[in-house]
């Protein structure tokens, strides 16, 4: 299944590696571990971590070895022997970074999600993983690549954060089986807790209680619904980067099999999360709506305001319960 993704790399001087945009623990624990990796594998490859878009880091991924390696992809125009894209299902999601893909001589793409259209030269792409970061440990053990200390908590990061903790239904038993392995190298799953789940700003926990308040239920307490506008996030202090849990806070109340969360990225233009509890498939209503995902985690963006927004993705969520 690697060969293809092995020669590549092998053949390649220079090598740029990207997540998607807004990029989550999936995203930057699989570039960073691939990339530490490689680098330290063949010390005389040039060896970049792009972002696909300058909205910077999420703070609590800071502290993952390589991070503040991560450069806006507007920053390098040149044109590189290999682009590898992780966690990405579509050319799109790159962002910037599409630009720096097309411009390569070849692409990689490992990924875990499902897809419309391919646009790598070589693809692994595995739906039934629970996180790319799984593929990427499964590449380098293939290849014979080291697992250090720094890689291996890069990659763990990537694997609690995509299964949540291990809660998802997507956490299956090669999960376990692979985070096992990545605590043998090394990892260390205290301190990946530590970071980023028990040291969320003051700040961000106040944008964390006004999404509570809102919280609404509907057919009978089996959807669950919350928003946050654009000015709450400014008047509390808190940037559109730290956000990606905030679905979790809608997901977290009982009986409820489906879940939405609307953020206003800015007037006109909402940022939806949508997440299934149980066996339901919530990804074909994010496809409908110009986005994608998995069968319990899906998102999607929507043009107009949030009453619109709910105002359309609700009835879909009731339809897909009946």
């Amino acid at each position: 299944m690697w060969e293809g993704a092995i020669d590549f790399i092998e053949g390649a001087r220079t090598i740029a590696i990207s997540g998607h945009t807004n990029p989550d623990g999936d995203a930057l624990g699989s570039v960073l571990g691939l990339g530490l990796s490689i680098r330290t594998q063949f010390p005389d490859k040039r060896v970049d971590f792009l972002l696909a878009d300058d909205g910077g880091i999420p703070r609590i991924y800071r502290f993952l070895p390589g991070a503040s390696e991560l450069v806006p992809a507007v920053r390098h125009p040149e044109s590189y022997d290999l682009f590898i894209s992780v966690d990405v299902p579509t050319l799109e999601r790159l962002e910037d970074s599409a630009a720096v893909a097309k411009r390569a001589r070849g692409r990689v793409v490992i990924d875990h999600h499902p897809t419309r259209d391919e646009f790598g030269d070589v693809t692994v792409r595995v739906t039934s993983a629970a996180a790319t970061a799984v593929l990427v440990a499964e590449l380098l053990d293939a290849a014979g690549w080291p697992i250090t200390p720094d890689i291996a908590s890069c990659l763990l990061t990537g694997i609690v954060t995509d299964t949540g903790r291990f809660q998802y239904q997507n956490a299956n038993p090669s999960a376990f089986a692979c985070a096992s392995r990545l605590v043998d190298a090394g990892a260390q799953p205290s301190t990946i807790a530590l970071e980023v789940y028990q040291s969320q700003r003051l700040e961000y926990l106040h944008l964390e209680s006004i999404v509570m308040s809102r919280i609404e239920t509907r057919a009978g307490g089996r959807v669950a619904y919350s928003y946050a506008f654009a000015e709450d996030l400014v008047e509390c202090g808190v940037k559109p980067a730290e956000c990606d849990g905030l679905v979790d806070i809608v997901r977290q109340v009982a009986g409820t099999e489906l879940c939405l969360f609307l953020r206003e990225v800015e007037p006109g233009t909402v940022r939806g999360n949508l997440r299934s509890k149980g066996k339901l498939d919530i990804s074909p209503i994010a496809v409908e709506l110009g986005g994608g995902g998995h069968a319990a985690a899906a998102g999607f963006t929507f043009h107009g305001a949030v009453s619109e927004a709910a105002a359309v993705v609700l009835p879909k969520l009731e339809a897909l319960l009946a």
